[in-house]
């Protein structure tokens, strides 16, 4: 039986914890507080953006085609080519987006390269109902699909400025403004729904996801924090209706104003490279590392004379760090080599064959043509005999001989061997190997017959583990690692 004060405790214990539950579901169910005074002092620095350019062909849907003779060509001929039917040839199209001014002095503003892309012209309108004609394009990006424009303002324009995206949290309010479907500056506020979002877009793909309404039009526009600095800017939707379902993606401001600095400086992006093809490691390529799953980039190939070569990079090489900055999986070396100073000399921390190590590497500057890819021409089949395959693993493996060397297309520098057949029932046919690969490497071992896959794999067994680690190039150059369950 309880005390009358034990009672009396525990019942003002209960009114306080409703209380409080209350007075948070009556803040939650409101949102969060007006975002008018925040709006109204930013929507002079947002601005709509309007193209034309010129194209080729019919304005218009297709006209009938009417047969010869047909009874009704006259009447036809007489309608749309005497009385001002569609006219063929070029016709002016325009488009509508958003952007917003960096810059007040200098007339700087930020948008898509998308949307001002094949523009011959392109207008500027500001909210206050005045327009300016662009002077310049200063420079484009398309790999991040951002522009920087330059007008001449009679006086200072309103501008902002960026914040960090990377300060911003999963939960954190924002606020959308733009121009969609081009009915001039709306407003729109979400949340931040995730972050470093990869939707295919590119090799840069890092994106921040919000439910804030962002529809057609909206893109270029800027992406708010509470504090009234860009965060993101506004760039793509997942929409099967053209309109918002509340799935929106910004670039970064962090992507953003780097790319942005690098415009103003040399009407270009000069970005870093480091000379290596890279995969991602899954669970089993994991499991025959001794490593986690997503941790860090494995090295699938190294480009001849490329900053990673001349520094003694392998393939095989799993980076952990790359200029002190952690890589927690494959998707983010790209961008930190991408930001990394053009000639600097960074540290890369690295696991190879089982020990870590630290490799010192140039960063090089990435072309825009690079392509480490080569395309290997298929001659026709050959008529000479080749040695029987090996039957390991669910593969059947041979030497990579001259007459398989033509069957498969591949030249003198390839060494290692050529899978004839795959078992389709094989756990290596689940693993996408394929007749016409080559095996370059089991166990991270070079191999040049199917005698030292099975000794790869014999010694893979002793070690105990469950899969082995295979390097393929196929047909086309590309090489990948691949980890077949050896039990």
């Amino acid at each position: 039986m309880l005390k009358t004060g034990s009672a009396l405790l525990i019942g003002l214990g209960l009114s306080l914890l409703l209380a409080t539950v209350g007075a948070r579901a009556e803040t939650f169910q409101y949102g969060p507080a007006s975002v008018a005074p925040l709006a109204k002092k930013l929507s002079d620095a947002v601005v709509n953006i309007s193209t034309s350019q010129t194209v080729k062909g019919p304005a218009g849907t297709p006209l009938p085609k009417v047969p010869k003779g047909a009874p009704f060509e006259d009447f036809f001929d007489d309608f749309f080519n005497k009385r001002g039917g569609v006219p063929h040839g070029d016709r002016k199209v325009s488009s509508l987006g958003s952007g917003f001014v960096i810059d007040g002095k200098e007339g700087l503003i930020v948008t898509n390269n998308h949307v001002i892309e094949g523009a011959e012209e392109i207008d500027v309108n500001f909210h206050d109902g005045s327009k300016l004609v662009v002077d310049k394009i200063i420079g484009r990006d398309t790999k991040a699909d951002l522009a920087l424009l330059k007008v001449s303002p009679k006086k200072p324009l309103v501008d902002v400025k960026f914040g960090s995206s990377d300060a911003i949290e999963v939960g954190d309010w924002v606020m959308a403004i733009g121009n969609p479907f081009g009915l001039g500056g709306s407003v729109s506020v979400g949340i931040i729904s995730a972050k470093s979002r990869d939707i295919n877009s590119g090799p840069y793909d890092d994106y921040l996801q919000t439910d804030a309404a962002i529809n057609k039009g909206n893109s270029g526009g800027p992406l708010f924090n509470m504090n009234g600095d860009v965060i993101g800017v506004n760039t793509a939707i997942i929409s099967p209706t053209g309109g918002s379902i509340g799935i929106g993606f910004a670039v970064p401001s962090d992507t953003v104003s780097n790319v942005i600095d690098q415009l103003k400086q040399y009407g270009e992006v000069r970005r870093g490279w480091l000379g290596v093809k890279i995969q991602s490691i899954t669970g089993d390529i994991a499991e025959t590392l001794g490593l986690q799953e997503n941790e860090g980039a494995l090295v699938a190939a190294v480009t001849p004379d490329g900053p990673a070569s001349k520094s003694g990079l392998q393939p095989g090489d799993v980076i952990l760090k790359f200029d002190g900055k952690e890589v927690s999986s494959m998707r983010g070396l790209p961008k930190i080599v991408a930001q990394a100073p053009i000639g600097k000399a960074v540290n890369v921390e690295l696991l190879r064959k089982g020990k870590e190590q630290t490799m010192q590497v140039t960063v090089g500057r990435l072309q825009d043509d690079d392509d480490n890819a080569s395309d290997l021409k298929n001659d026709d089949d050959s008529e000479d005999e080749d040695p029987k395959g090996s039957d390991i693993i669910g593969l059947s493996l041979s030497p990579l001989t001259d007459a398989l060397r033509k069957k498969y297309g591949f030249d003198d520098s390839v060494k290692g061997v050529v899978v004839e057949s795959v078992d389709p029932q094989s756990p290596a046919a689940g693993k996408g190997l394929k007749p016409g690969d080559v095996i370059v490497e089991a166990a991270q071992d070079a191999v040049s017959d199917p005698d030292d896959v099975a000794k790869s794999i014999e010694k893979v067994k002793k070690a105990g583990r469950k899969a082995v680690l295979l390097r393929v190039e196929d047909a086309k150059g590309d090489l990948r690692f691949v980890a077949v369950p050896v039990s």
